[in-house]
């Protein structure tokens, strides 16, 4: 169950922000029990009244309009570590499952049943190279971004490895290129810095074309411009992005993010996007 929003953030000094939004006031939606380990989101292009989120566990797919009172959910796969969702064609879901592994299937087929039965699911195993992976950006023209959470080959303090696939004849993604993102120039507090960096979703801004880039582990949300050049990096309050694991833009630029529930209920914050002039 999704229940209604409600206006909320911390009094005190201001919050740095990227331009157009406000990092310290979101509109709050609390999930279900359901949705408790909420782990991507996104939406179909152009179609801003239900926001698609993937739950980490069970092989679920939840779709539900913000601030609705029910979330509607087709089961898509078996038990496993999925962690974002993406779409591509505009027509076409793709779940990540952690070890590099990808799940496609028709966005016309979730909706009218809690099953996909004698529906086509495709499994491309380990399609992305050995890693543990959370973030995946999907597009119009069949191509696939990902990033790599904790990578052997990657120092994680300098850079992080991504990759872009496109899609084959078959169905099947394969990678067409890697690439880094340089995160060294980050300016991370002593306690943001304990541990390396760890990406946690990312996605594309509709209007600038920025990629935005989220770390749960850091608290941390990242704008690169669309080389993946760093431009800032802004603080996450730990008292309202208790675990934040998903990220998605609608077609206004209003910006979601989603947190996992922790001692309480999961929730997905929504940004207003106001467009500087």
């Amino acid at each position: 169950m999704v229940l209604a929003g409600w206006a909320c953030g911390d009094s005190g000094a201001p919050v740095a922000s990227p331009p157009g939004y406000d990092l310290k006031s979101p509109e709050k939606f609390v999930m279900g029990e359901n949705l408790h380990e909420i782990s991507g989101i996104v939406f179909l292009p152009g179609k801003d009244d239900s926001l698609y989120a993937i739950e980490d566990e069970d092989g679920r797919l939840f779709y539900f309009k913000p601030g609705g009172d029910k979330a509607e959910q087709v089961k898509f796969g078996k038990r496993g570590d999925y962690e974002d969702v993406a779409v591509v064609n505009g027509r076409t879901f793709v779940v990540l499952r952690s070890d590099g592994s990808l799940y496609v299937f028709a966005a016309g087929d979730v909706r009218g049943g809690e099953k996909l039965q004698g529906k086509e699911v495709n499994e491309f195993l380990n399609v992305l190279p050995e890693g543990e992976y959370e973030g995946l950006y999907g597009t119009s023209d069949s191509t696939l971004y990902a990033l790599c959470k904790n990578c052997k080959q990657d120092d994680q303090r300098d850079g992080v490895s991504g990759y872009k696939l496109r899609q084959q004849r078959d169905g099947s993604f394969g990678v067409t290129e890697h690439f880094t993102v340089d995160v060294s120039t980050i300016n991370l507090s002593k306690e943001q810095r304990k541990g390396k960096f760890r990406p946690s979703a990312l996605a594309r801004h509709p209007i600038t074309h920025e990629w935005y880039i989220l770390s749960s582990v850091n608290k941390i949300l990242l704008v690169l411009d669309d080389q993946w050049k760093m431009k800032t990096a802004y603080s996450l309050k730990p008292s309202l992005f208790k675990q934040p694991e998903g990220l998605a833009f609608d077609s206004k630029g209003n910006m979601y993010i989603s947190n996992e529930g922790v001692d309480g209920n999961a929730n997905v914050l929504l940004f207003k996007y106001n467009q500087p002039r």
